[in-house]
């Protein structure tokens, strides 16, 4: 969740480290900080602040007043202590040889930290952080790589460390253990990070620790070693983004702007896995064989990456005609799965790192499982975990809140439910050259959703006001109004909830008054008469009704809601790819109305990496 960089070169390091932070911002956090080795001092410089980077920057002059050519920067996003000075990151030992920046937990902290008091060690903050500092220092005996090993043979949870000490002021040590950290290979310096995004403008060659390596950070080079300290040569791999992707390029958003790139990601996505009239994966290891083995579908993943799964779980069992069931990442481990050799596992994750869904992955590779990954991120955990992967390539996401990853996630679910179809004989020839033909079209027709755009902005101010509203819909309508929702939520703040309007009458309308806005979704043609039904139920409670349907049903829609969107009319596999676009839009408009952080909604992270 929080950021790390690290810089060891013969540029001068704070300003490299700012603008790494920068680029990190969108990960979540409520305070920064950087430390500096000084060579005019002989000492660590550490800077730290509550609040936004921004704070930071300001008081360094952008990175000018602090000069060394070495250092560690962070912005934390609290868990062991309130947002303070005190508490960001770095945290330094109490001889202020050491300074360590941490993402992740230390779950036996507090038996750590009565260890090092009863030493005599006076700790400063309440962070679990500090202990690792203070560990380190304890044991430091003039070979900082053997204290450092000594270190994490006692500290317990997840972790990925940067680590600088002011006797060897030429060398960073990362350590990493369930928590994302990539190293940079640059020329005549190195790198570390939290996310390639923090290094992209200085290096595109990058190597994935895996958990219990430790790496030395050098001007000369990276030296790897693993958890029993041997030496291990990493595999490098180059990033092929362009920096303007993970910058605004003049939207004032990244939401806005990703929300915009979803037609051209969903190009990419698709057109090459789509030849001469049949879905293709290239290097694809789930034989015909295997496909027709599969007894069950587990979809496991978190958040907007869950919705994908609950949208996937109508497709898959209406295509294939094999159960499917959706697990939260987070409950996958406590529920008891019933996971066999003939259970195929889709995880899907954004970053690749989502500590929930990896733990998950693993519970389901335990059980025997076979791992199928859906990710953005190239050589991310997730994916390197797993027996298969397939890419979204959806290109670097930056606010918080997903809108392509989302759509290209969905994209490979449906090309999936089309290609187990296919070998299982479960779907009818024109069926499949329809929705084959339609994928295709997807693209042009979500840009043309796009370009509706201002009655969609109409809509949100006269909405933007309200502070609780009901998403409905039916089968994949009440999946999409999940997401759709999921959306408002965080980046307006507005409390939304989406029901399944079967269950409006166990219950929920009776919350339903003058005044109320509903989002009735209504995409799915062969359900839209009992969506209208629903309609003219909450309506007749006084609901305000804004409505999303497809344009051969817009008319009818028109006669009864208040408001009406609508969506081209395209296969029933991907009404829920093109109803999503209005509802991320709305969600956007609305919060831009309302003043709020956009692409850093508060509490929020966009790569969630502790429990």
């Amino acid at each position: 969740m929080c950021g790390i960089v690290g810089y060891v070169g013969s540029e001068q390091a704070a300003p490299i480290l700012l603008d790494g932070l920068a680029r990190l911002e969108y990960r979540g956090y409520d305070s920064a900080g950087v430390a500096v080795y000084s060579q005019r001092t002989g000492t660590l410089s550490v800077h730290k602040a509550k609040g936004r980077l921004q704070v930071l920057s300001d008081l360094l002059q952008g990175g000018a007043a602090v000069e060394g050519t070495v250092g560690i920067g962070h912005t934390r996003w609290a868990t062991h202590g309130a947002p303070s000075d005190v508490n960001s990151h770095p945290q330094v030992s109490q001889g202020g040889k050491i300074a360590v920046v941490h993402n992740g937990i230390i779950e036996n902290y507090a038996e750590l930290k009565s260890f090092l008091m009863d030493k005599g060690v006076t700790f400063v903050s309440e962070t679990d952080t500090e202990v690792v500092a203070q560990l380190i220092e304890y044991f430091y005996d003039g070979d900082l790589l053997q204290a450092v090993g000594r270190v994490l043979h006692r500290i317990q949870g997840a972790y990925a460390l940067g680590i600088l000490c002011a006797d060897v002021p030429d060398q960073l040590i990362a350590v990493r253990k369930d928590s994302p950290l990539i190293l940079g290979y640059g020329e005549g310096c190195s790198f570390l990070a939290s996310d390639v995004t923090a290094i992209l403008r200085h290096t595109r060659e990058v190597g994935y620790m895996e958990d219990g390596e430790i790496a030395v950070l050098t001007r000369e080079g990276i030296q790897c070693y693993n958890h029993l300290m041997q030496p291990i040569q990493k595999e490098i791999f180059h990033v092929d983004w362009e920096i303007d992707a993970a910058e605004k390029g003049g939207y004032e958003h990244f939401m806005f702007k990703e929300i915009m790139e979803q037609p051209e990601a969903l190009r990419r996505c698709v057109f090459p896995r789509i030849r001469e009239g049949e879905v293709y994966f290239e290097g694809f290891g789930l034989t015909e064989d295997y496909i027709r083995s599969i007894g069950k579908i587990y979809i496991v993943a978190c958040g907007s990456s869950y919705h994908v799964g609950m949208v996937g779980k109508y497709n898959l069992e209406r295509l294939t005609r094999i159960p499917v069931e959706v697990a939260l990442a987070s409950e996958f481990r406590y529920m008891d799965p019933i996971v066999d050799e003939h259970t195929l596992v889709m995880v899907i994750s954004q970053s690749g790192e989502t500590l929930d869904t990896m733990a998950a992955l693993r519970e389901a590779r335990r059980l025997g499982g076979r791992i199928l990954s859906i990710v953005n991120v190239v050589g991310s955990s997730i994916a390197r975990e797993s027996d298969e992967v397939l890419y979204t390539w959806a290109g670097p996401e930056i606010a918080v809140a997903t809108t392509k990853a989302y759509s290209t996630q969905m994209a490979l679910i449906d090309l999936l439910a089309l290609y187990f179809a296919r070998v299982l004989g479960t779907v009818e020839e024109e069926n499949y050259r329809s929705a084959l033909k339609e994928m295709l079209l997807l693209p042009a027709k979500m840009e043309s959703v796009l370009e509706d755009r201002d009655d969609i902005q109409y809509f949100a101010s006269q909405y933007f006001n309200h502070n609780s509203v009901f998403y409905i819909g039916r089968n994949v309508d009440y999946a999409l109004g999940l997401e759709g929702s999921l959306k408002l939520k965080e980046i307006s703040y507005i409390h939304s909830e989406a029901y399944a309007s079967g269950e409006l009458k166990h219950g929920t309308i009776s919350l339903v008054e003058d005044g109320t806005l509903v989002v009735a979704l209504a995409t799915c043609g062969r359900l839209f008469e009992k969506a209208m039904s629903n309609v003219v139920e909450v309506k007749s409670r006084g609901a305000d009704v804004l409505a999303l349907t497809t344009k051969s049903h817009r008319e009818e829609m028109a006669r009864t809601a208040n408001a009406v969107i609508t969506i081209p009319d395209t296969h029933e596999l991907l009404l829920p790819s093109l109803g999503v676009v209005p509802l991320q839009l709305f969600a956007y408009y609305v919060a831009l109305m309302r003043g709020c952080d956009i692409d850093k909604p508060r509490n929020l992270a966009k790569s969630v990496t502790v429990e």
